[in-house]
């Protein structure tokens, strides 16, 4: 295939995604000096600007990292508009290995691309990316949050999305158990990073029985060690005897495969994307009795905490409040899927794009 023949297919490929998904821009970026290649993703901006966060990822293939972008940026305007969000749906994703290719000169010089976009969209961080990481982005563009608290930002946005995950996880077993207590219950989390970490210590203070798993062992190790809880192989979590299972790593673990096994009543969790098949899977779940509340709304409590951060005068207390509405948002999802009998997922969607449609007529265009 002669280089004109192979561009044009690359092209086709992207645009049929973007209309798969339903999004206005896709950004590739590329800088030979630096090795740096990325792809930033601007699903929806009706009502306001793109905000979401950037990871990094050794992605086998581009196409790979194009899903990838295009699922969680179309999230993030889900996860924006149910939470109550004045703010647009976009990601960022980075290709490659970040334990050798972040450097101060590579990030400034995606904090340069992020600056070309003049605002349409900010940044924060996400998987395998740090504070420190958006001081160097900062660097390049004043569109950037989740900067140190030191600079006047919000910090690490990861305790505020384990406390909303949290809240999620009890909403949900009000509705499923009758209590919104998880003293006793067993809980699988899978995936013990920043939100994983602050998720198993506000469930073992609440006295729920935790096993944990996760792709790195060192981790896995040094959480068990530090909670006192139970531990288990990656491959294992599916088969065991839990009354909720939480994903809080990569997406996709609720899939054909997996979800036959699983022993639980509910699926909540951390992760973005955790559905493989937003429809096909919601109704496996559906059909096995098993009740999912939707990642984008439980999982909003880090975008919320950005949120604060970009409104100026950051304020902690304002954003735990915020993330507290988490609870009561998750229970009427539930109820309205119940009601409807649809998946829950469905139910939040259908929030999300109500109020994105009723917003954004009334929203002056800048």
């Amino acid at each position: 295939m002669e280089i004109k023949e192979l561009e044009t297919t690359l092209l086709e490929g992207v645009f049929a995604k973007a209309a798969q998904f339903g999004h206005e821009q896709i950004v590739h970026c590329y800088d030979e000096a630096t090795g740096l290649r990325a792809l930033i993703a601007i699903h929806n901006t009706s009502l306001g600007p793109a905000l979401g966060g950037t990871r990094m990822w050794n992605y086998s293939s581009e196409q790979e990292a194009l899903t990838d972008v295009l699922r969680l940026s179309r999230g993030m305007t889900f996860k924006a508009a149910i939470s109550g969000l004045n703010l647009g749906g976009g990601k960022a994703v980075l290709i490659g290995d970040a334990k050798t290719m972040k450097t101060e000169a590579y990030l400034r010089r995606f904090g340069k691309f992020i600056q070309s976009l003049g605002g349409k969209y900010w940044t924060a961080e996400d998987v395998n990316m740090k504070t420190a990481d958006m001081e160097y982005i900062g660097m390049e563009t004043k569109y950037v949050t989740g900067l140190p608290e030191s600079m006047g930002g919000g910090g690490d946005p990861s305790p505020v999305t384990a406390y909303g995950t949290y809240l999620g996880i009890k909403a949900t077993a009000k509705k499923v158990f009758g209590t919104d207590s998880l003293s006793g219950k067993t809980v699988g989390v899978q995936g013990v990073g920043q939100v994983g970490s602050y998720l198993v210590e506000r469930l073992v203070k609440e006295n729920a029985k935790v096993v944990i798993t996760d792709l790195f062992e060192d981790k896995v190790k040094e959480v068990a060690k530090k909670y006192g809880v139970e531990t288990v192989a990656q491959d294992k979590i599916y088969d065991m005897d839990m009354d909720i299972y939480a994903p809080c790593a990569l997406g996709a673990t609720l899939n054909d495969d997996t979800i036959p096994r699983l022993k639980c009543s509910i699926v909540a969790g951390g992760a973005n994307n955790q559905l493989k098949d937003e429809i096909k899977h919601g109704y496996m779940l559906v059909d096995r009795s098993i009740t999912y509340a939707p990642d984008f709304l439980i999982n909003a409590g880090g975008l919320i905490n950005v949120y604060n951060e970009y409104l100026g005068g950051y304020n902690r207390e304002r954003t735990y409040q915020q993330a507290e509405k988490i609870y009561d948002t998750c229970l009427n999802i539930l109820n309205l899927a119940e009601r409807e009998k649809i998946t829950s997922q469905e139910a939040a969607i259908q929030l999300a794009e109500k109020r994105m449609t009723e917003v954004g007529r009334v929203r002056i265009p800048r």
